[in-house]
């Protein structure tokens, strides 16, 4: 019998096994509120509108994710290469080492001028990048804004069938029409959705787990956070009474 703290091998293994299958944000406090971290093989859905976080959430599992060894690709219209590694620099998430040794790959990208075939070029950028492990898509608000609801769930219906090969795929987005983000969060294994409160006499950003495939012990669950210059996300306790 195991003494009490103290881990057993068969509880050891199933940790191990547990942390393969998943990818860990880097933040030990964040990860215990979603359920240990992201599938694997996830099509994950981060909603919410500007400002609520949605770019700093998906570079904080990026991170974790290149310092459990994979690969990760990021398409992004929020920034260059260069502003995307001094941001994440000033939160405590340096990716220089991971460029260089293109680990990580940044590809800024101006959606808007594709226009209704932005989606395609996407996915053939998608599937052009064979080793990666991770796609961050950040933001396919301009996209969305830019063809129709019919072609934007195509494009989820065969990011999905990527998924379904092993890839993680992460996409941020500004709420759309409400018929078609229903459509959406069911197509996708985690829907985590942001937003800003008040609590007391600030702003918080709240993080809502509305779903994580394999975690259902989570769904519902409430996280506040902030962003902190050389300490990045930290979780917060919320004392907003929730009737």
């Amino acid at each position: 019998m195991a003494e009490a703290g103290v881990k057993t091998d068969e509880q050891e293994k199933q940790e191990e096994t547990v942390n393969k299958n998943v990818i860990s944000s880097g933040n030990t406090e964040l990860d215990s509120r979603i359920g240990g971290g992201l599938p694997l093989g996830s099509l994950a859905l981060i909603e919410g509108a500007s400002g609520t976080g949605k770019s700093v959430l998906s570079q904080q599992i990026a991170y974790g994710a290149l310092q459990q060894g994979l690969r990760v690709v990021m398409f992004t219209s929020e920034n260059t290469v260069r502003s995307m590694v001094k941001q994440m620099d000033t939160i405590d998430m340096s990716v220089l080492d991971f460029l260089l040794i293109r680990r990580l790959r940044v590809y800024p990208v101006e959606f808007s001028q594709g226009g209704q075939d932005s989606s395609k070029y996407l996915l053939n950028a998608l599937n052009a990048e064979e080793n990666a492990d991770l796609f961050i898509l950040d933001s396919l608000s301009v996209v969305a804004g830019s063809i129709t609801s019919s072609a934007i769930l195509q494009f989820f219906e065969e990011a999905k069938q990527l998924c379904d090969q092993g890839k993680t795929i992460m996409v941020t987005l500004h709420p759309q029409a409400p018929a078609l983000m229903e459509q959406l969060r069911s197509l996708c294994d985690a829907n985590l959705v942001l937003e800003t409160e008040r609590d007391g006499q600030k702003l918080v950003k709240m993080l809502t787990v509305a779903k994580i495939r394999g975690a259902s012990s989570v769904t519902g669950a409430i996280v506040g956070f902030d962003v902190e210059p050389g300490w990045g996300m930290r979780v917060i306790p919320i004392s907003k009474a929730r009737g």
